[in-house]
């Protein structure tokens, strides 16, 4: 029999005591007990006594003892109404089992963009302090009602006491309170048995403590199990699993949490509260505007929820959505005026973000009357005069033909402010090289370059575009080399120069740069080059290599020009019955050495319920220059195998930070070895595949070197497979020492072992990452005179991969 209370203390904290017996003959000395700190610390420790002793007397205690019971069971918590769907009836509750599970602490869910920009700023809308601040403390959940224990089966009774009382105490306390922490093992456990019955009040108790504890996968998968159930989520599991989503980094929350908001309103029938409005707003205006744009609708959506709610508009909610506005490739003037009417008639005073706002929008129309009276706002107002309202204004002007209006507001800003912007120089040089002015582009360009501003890149490229249309082979092909020689060597560049090759008909030369794009990972080929070396080898009539080029693009999935595709038929058909298309998928031997690699280093695999399909996700670090060059030769050795959202158009030759390949079987065998059950493991026959490519893609992805010369290489795993990976090192001379920090194994060669392993591993080296991954770093992790363990500290770079 059970005896259970529970007393709410606080919403982080809870008192949990459980006697139970088998028989009806007790036996007092038959115990194990556990200390039980507040949920909100999402940790256990474990005190163990052969008897009742004095320790059972602290406040966050909680026992499994063989002794007399009594008959009650009882939890007392909040109350809130359950809704549901009208035509499914409501299942019976849950047994008492659940109230065991509510107050089982679970482990953490973890959280999971070197290009330039061609708007040339990473502009954010700036809010006020007090804006879109949470409040969870105040969220109330069901009660849970819990039944006496005679009402419960005796069947039940017995095979759950005696699986509690028996298993439990027989593990050590580590084992114990890995088993107490597994919340989401235990409930799927629960809903698996034949006795089960969803409990609503259990679930909503379940799904708000994960919330809260920001697990937002767990809280995720509760949720849904009562939508499942016919029911409607409460509103306190509707917020809390909103803002679990807004404090998660993970790609796709913020489109999850805005769903989870629709549905709040529209199936739950809620109101949210005027805080949970702002934080979603504030989540949608707090990035770049070239990622908020796409929200737009969304925001609306918001601020019509606030009006409708009677909600007093804060000004940041105005101001951010003409923000949003003015981002949008079609600017919707008339909505912009009416937001900046319903600012003055509210007696909001239009800050400097909202004038800005409006003159981004008035450089995309042309409208030069707007910007100008604009622009005189800003000039009287209290604050300085942006950089960037300069540019606008460039830009207005040459919207309506007039390029050397925005030259002399070039100059205009150089004598009031002082100094010019990087943003400022891509776009007057972008505008002058539209209007073919050559002779002050060059005198522009050459200033540019002495000033020591950078990026050079962008004005590189528009400097050759005017080149390419004006038909200045020369002049392109200089300014092409004189690029490399002052910059990373870009993709959209040697594209340029390609085209212009094969243009003059000089096709030895379009082959050796196309050769070199080929070659080299940092740049790599596209559908664009492609199509252009294949244009010029069907003009000349150079049949075997256009077929060599075509195979190619099969492999990798690029689309053929359709006019191309009219020749390559007829070429086709002379030498080939049937014209091939595009070939099944497989990886190649060095795809599949790069993506063992990149697994060892940290690269995450997802599979579905069946584990039938597999999707690989390639995320890298927007702050390692590393990963910078690495995501380019990465994107284009995997472009077959991408889905469509990760390809690019011709048109834009910005590479994600993060990308994913197409749901498909044949990640199967890499699933099953490094991503079994969900949970990275290093295979137990990775001993064959640690061949120079593998520790040079692992070393690229998830390794660094310190400023004293040592490498260190990040693995995640069980001790005795990196015991594995360690001895298959020293197999090939490589002596090294392994240092744990969390759930992390980090490996290190030190001195001439490093050396030695840079030697393996330096031809399969991107060449643009060779300079950058030598260069060291400050080394966070001591190995001291040997290998050793640090049980205790924090997750050394868990989720980072620099």
């Amino acid at each position: 029999m059970v005896v259970g209370r529970a007393q709410e203390l606080s919403s982080s904290s809870s008192i949990f005591t459980i006697t139970a017996t088998l028989s009806s003959t007790p036996n007092p000395n038959s115990t194990f007990s556990l200390f039980m700190r507040p949920p909100v610390l999402s940790s256990l420790s474990l005190l163990s006594s052969p008897s009742p002793s004095h320790s059972l007397h602290h406040p966050f205690f909680c026992s499994l003892s063989l002794s007399n019971y009594s008959k009650s069971f009882f939890l007392p918590l909040p109350t809130a109404a359950i809704r549901r769907f009208s035509l499914f009836p409501r299942p019976p509750l849950a047994k008492p089992l659940s109230s065991f599970v509510e107050h089982v602490a679970g482990e953490s869910e973890r959280d999971e963009n070197g290009g330039f920009s061609r708007e040339g700023e990473a502009e954010n809308f700036e809010f006020g302090a007090a804006f879109g601040s949470t409040d969870l403390k105040h969220l109330s959940s069901p009660s849970l009602e819990v039944k006496e224990l005679e009402e419960l089966p005796e069947q039940w009774r017995r095979s759950k006491l005696a699986w509690m009382c028996k298993e439990l105490p027989a593990h050590k306390p580590a084992t114990l309170i890995r088993i107490l922490n597994a919340h989401k093992k235990v409930y799927k456990w629960m809903m698996q048995q034949h006795w089960f019955h969803f409990d609503f009040a259990l679930a909503t108790k379940l799904a708000d403590y994960m919330g809260k504890e920001r697990k937002f996968a767990k809280c995720r998968e509760i949720f849904d199990d009562i939508i499942k159930q016919g029911l409607v989520p409460c509103e306190s599991t509707f917020h809390i699993l909103i803002i679990a989503y807004l404090s998660a980094s993970v790609q796709g929350c913020l489109d999850e949490a805005c769903g989870i908001y629709n549905r709040m309103i529209q199936l739950g029938g809620y109101q949210p509260r005027l805080s949970l409005h702002n934080s979603l707003f504030r989540a949608i205006v707090g990035q770049p505007g070239s990622s908020s744009k796409h929200y737009l609708k969304q925001a609306e959506f918001i601020f019509h929820n606030l009006v409708t709610s009677g909600f007093e508009i804060h000004k940041d909610v105005y101001g951010g959505l003409i923000w949003l506005h003015s981002y949008q490739d079609t600017i919707d003037k008339e909505r912009i005026a009416s937001l900046r009417k319903e600012m003055q008639s509210a007696g909001i005073e239009e800050s400097k973000d909202v004038l800005l706002s409006v003159l981004r929008a008035c450089s995309k129309e042309g409208d030069v009357e707007e910007a100008e009276k604009t622009w005189l706002k800003l000039l009287h107002s209290d604050c300085a005069v942006p950089s960037q309202g300069f540019v606008y204004r460039m830009e207005v002007y040459a919207k309506v033909g007039e390029p050397m209006k925005s030259l002399e507001i070039f100059r205009g800003m150089q004598e009031q402010l002082g100094s010019t912007s990087v943003v400022a120089y891509h776009k007057i040089i972008e505008v002058l090289c539209k209007a073919h002015e050559i002779e002050i582009v060059d005198s522009l360009m050459t200033e540019f370059i002495n000033s020591g501003m950078k990026p050079l890149m962008p004005s590189y490229i528009d400097l050759m575009n005017m080149y390419f249309n004006l038909s200045l082979r020369d002049k392109l092909e200089a300014t092409f080399y004189e690029c490399l020689e002052k910059c990373r060597p870009n993709r959209t560049i040697y594209n340029i120069y390609l085209d212009s090759l094969v243009q003059i008909g000089n096709l030895d030369k379009a082959e050796e740069i196309f050769n070199q794009m080929h070659g080299n990972g940092a740049i790599g080929i596209n559908t664009k080059s492609c199509n252009t070396i294949l244009s010029g080898y069907l003009s000349c009539g150079d049949y075997i290599k256009a077929e060599k080029i075509y195979d190619l693009m099969c492999q990798k999935k690029y689309d053929i020009d359709a006019p191309l595709m009219e020749k390559l038929d007829y070429v086709l058909s002379l030498s080939r019955k049937v014209v091939r298309r595009p070939v099944s998928l497989k990886l190649t031997k060095e795809q599949r050495e790069i993506l063992v690699g990149m697994l060892l280093g940290g690269l995450q695999m997802e599979s579905d319920e069946e584990r039938k399909n597999h999707v690989i996700h390639f995320e890298f670090n927007d702050n390692s220059g590393a990963h910078s060059v690495l995501r380019r030769h990465i994107h284009e050795q995997y472009h077959e195998w991408l889905n469509s959202s990760s390809k690019l158009s011709d048109n834009n030759d910005d590479i994600p930070y993060k990308f994913s390949t197409i749901s498909h079987s044949y990640f199967g065998f890499y699933a099953e070895q490094f991503w079994p059950r969900g949970q990275p493991m290093i295979p137990k026959l990775i001993h064959r595949w640690l061949s120079p490519r593998v520790l040079a893609y692992w070393y690229m992805y998830g390794g660094r070197r310190t400023s004293s010369g040592d490498t260190l290489l990040k693995l995640k795993g069980s001790r005795e497979s990196v015991e594995k990976v360690v001895k298959t090192l020293k197999a090939q001379s490589m002596d090294c020492r392994v240092k744990r920090k969390g759930t992390v194994f980090w490996i290190g060669l030190l001195g001439s072992n490093s050396t030695w392993f840079w030697k393996l591993i330096e031809p399969y080296i991107l060449d643009d990452l060779k300079d950058l991954v030598r260069a060291g770093c400050q080394n966070t992790i001591s190995f001291g005179s040997g290998s050793d363990t640090d049980e205790n500290a924090s997750d050394y770079s868990d989720n980072e991969n620099s």
